[in-house]
Order: structure tokens, then C-alpha cells, then sequence
């Protein structure tokens, strides 16, 4: 299996929100890949600009970073059903010449749902689902890092002292980049690191994740019509040991971090505290469906006594504001009773 690690520039309306296509507010205008097999070595590399057909005019804070121009792009670039087809065939090819497997690395999640966004503009045909990819920036911060906090392509370079050889903020460098932190990077067996990209996710039971890999269960479930509903499913809330599979004992009840995110805690008499993290992602265009993401990991007595605490900060944070909130309408209150008395 060879590792694609690509890389997008893309561009978007210069004036705003006001000239932006709802159904394609990023606009793909380069395409560059690395190809590296399964020893990370590199066999081939991939280029491609892209004539664009929403905004052909440059965005100002894009164009400040990019190496080209819109004349370069007209000169140079093809439709972007021409090129997505140009890639995805190179994507397989192999120096004996028939298909192989592949999978796509990247810096960050987002180049992959842009890409897919871009192919459904055009009504071209889908990318398998369920989708696995490397996510390279996360997998190099949880390496380089203290609290897994993402860094910037160019300060990883620095970190592992690679040459800069090649101008940032072209992809096909920015790919070449990438694939070079795989290359030096020492993560040692990445082949259970991989993330589920969600541009697309289940629409019904059938098509639900569940997997277990690098060290967390990862489950997702959709649609749902509403967060409440979600919460009504016993898949979602449920907490099973990662080892065993075993329904865990209540430690710390599901609460809610912020307007997307649940945490709670779970005991396996066997092997011990389970971490649950639960996030809702819109799903469609509506306001209110849902698709759920869930993962569940062992987590340490300290990393628990964190999670407590955060709770606790956090009631406290709301019995504040509903304290605050009771004074002012008992204070409204009593203005209104002032005035009728007068």
C-alpha cells in the first residue's frame, strides 16, 4: 500500500460572504502530492493548478502567500473535474504500472473535506466510505508535544531541522514537507494512527463506525433530527470497557463541555476508568440534525481527577449565572411591582 500525502491551496470569494457559492465557499486552484510507499520511500510526485470557475479573481489575503498568480492559473490550470480525475488515477498507479492500494496523509483534516466538497460540486462520483486517513499534524503533536497542541507546517520543520529547500505555500511543496516530517519523524508504526475523515457521515444504523484503534474505541452514529434524539440512543451514551467490551459503572455522569461536546467517565471493575467523548456535528443544513462521534480510551487517576474538577468548575460556573439570573428578574420584579404601587 503506498502513502498519498497531499496537500490543497484553494481560494475563496474576494468579496466575502456576499459572493460566495453556498455549496462551495473553498475553491481547489492546486493539487500537490507525494507519493511514498510502505517504507516511506518516495517514488513520485504529483502537480496540478487548477483553472478556477467561481472566482477567478485571486482573494487578497490568499494571494499574499501563494507563488502564483490568476495568469498563471488561466495559463496553466485545468477544470477541476480534469484534474481530481488526473489525480485520483495517479493516486493508484504503481511503477509496474497496475493498481494498488493507497491511503491519503495530510497536514490537518481539512484538505480532505475541501476535496470532497469541491468533487460534490461537480457531481462527481464519491470516495469510499467509510474514509481512513493520517493525519500527520496530529500525529506528529502527539509525538512533539506536551498537550497534543497542533503546529504550523513550517514550525514542524524547524522542530526536526529539515531543510527548507523548496518555497512554503505552494501544495506540492507543502506536501513534499509533509511527506519528509513521515519520512524523519521516528512515529515508529503509525498503521493504527489513522483518523475517519466526517465529510461524509451514516445516514442510518447500517452504515454506524465502530472501531477500535490506537488505543480508543471510535464510534459514529447518525443522523439524528436533534442532539435530545441522539441522546436517546443507548449507543451513544452507553460507556463499554475498550478492552473487554463490558458495560462500565456511572463515575462521572455525562456532562456538557460546550454547545458540541459531552464528557463523562465510566469504571470497568477489570480494567478501570473509561474515558467518553462525545461530539455532535451538524449534519445536512439543518440547524438542528445531527451525527454523533464518540471515543472511549482508559484515562489515568490524574487525567479523572481533571475531568471532575472540570465538571465542578463548571456547575459552579453555572450555578453563578442562574444566581445572577434569578437576582435580575426578582429585581425586574420588583420594579414592576414599584410602579403599579405608585
Amino acid at each position: 500500500m503506498n502513502y498519498i500525502v497531499f496537500d490543497l491551496e484553494w481560494n475563496q470569494s474576494p468579496s466575502g460572504h456576499a459572493g460566495e457559492h453556498p455549496r462551495m465557499p473553498f475553491e481547489i486552484i492546486e493539487i500537490g502530492a507525494v507519493k511514498l510507499d510502505d517504507n516511506y520511500k518516495m517514488i513520485d510526485e504529483f502537480q496540478q493548478l487548477v483553472k478556477p470557475k467561481l472566482y477567478p479573481k485571486i482573494h487578497k489575503y490568499i494571494k499574499d502567500i501563494l507563488n502564483y498568480d490568476e495568469n498563471d492559473l488561466k495559463r496553466d490550470g485545468i477544470p477541476f473535474k480534469e484534474a481530481c480525475t488526473k489525480f485520483l488515477d495517479w493516486c493508484e498507479e504503481s511503477p509496474s504500472g497496475e493498481k494498488t492500494d493507497y491511503i491519503f496523509c495530510s497536514w490537518g483534516p481539512s484538505d480532505l473535506s475541501y476535496f470532497q466538497a469541491n468533487m460534490d460540486f461537480y457531481y462527481m462520483k464519491k470516495l469510499d466510505f467509510p474514509l481512513k486517513f493520517y493525519d500527520i499534524q496530529q500525529i506528529f503533536a502527539e509525538k512533539y508535544t506536551k498537550d497534543n497542541s497542533v503546529s504550523k507546517l513550517e514550525k514542524a520543520v524547524d522542530k526536526l531541522k529539515l531543510d527548507h529547500d523548496r518555497p512554503f505555500h505552494a501544495a506540492i511543496n507543502d506536501a513534499y514537507y509533509t511527506a519528509r516530517i513521515l519520512q524523519e519523524g521516528k512515529f515508529g508504526d503509525i498503521s493504527d494512527k489513522y483518523v475517519y475523515d466526517t465529510y461524509r457521515y451514516p445516514r442510518n444504523r447500517t452504515e454506524s463506525v465502530h472501531d477500535f484503534h490506537n488505543g480508543t474505541l471510535e464510534e459514529i452514529y447518525g443522523e439524528y433530527a436533534s442532539k435530545k434524539d441522539a441522546l436517546s440512543d443507548k449507543r451513544v451514551t452507553d460507556i463499554r470497557c475498550v478492552k473487554c467490551g463490558r458495560k462500565t459503572s456511572n463515575k462521572i455522569k455525562a456532562f456538557q463541555v460546550n454547545n458540541t461536546t459531552d464528557l463523562s467517565v465510566g469504571v470497568c471493575f477489570r480494567h478501570g476508568r473509561m474515558l467518553s467523548t462525545i461530539k455532535f456535528r451538524p449534519a445536512s443544513e439543518s440547524m438542528d440534525t445531527v451525527f454523533v462521534v464518540k471515543k472511549i480510551y482508559p484515562i489515568s487517576k490524574s487525567k479523572y481527577t481533571d475531568v471532575k474538577r472540570r465538571k465542578d468548575v463548571l456547575a459552579e460556573k453555572k450555578r453563578e449565572r442562574d444566581k445572577r439570573y434569578m437576582e435580575r428578574k426578582q429585581s425586574e420584579k420588583r420594579v414592576v411591582n414599584n410602579t403599579k404601587n405608585k
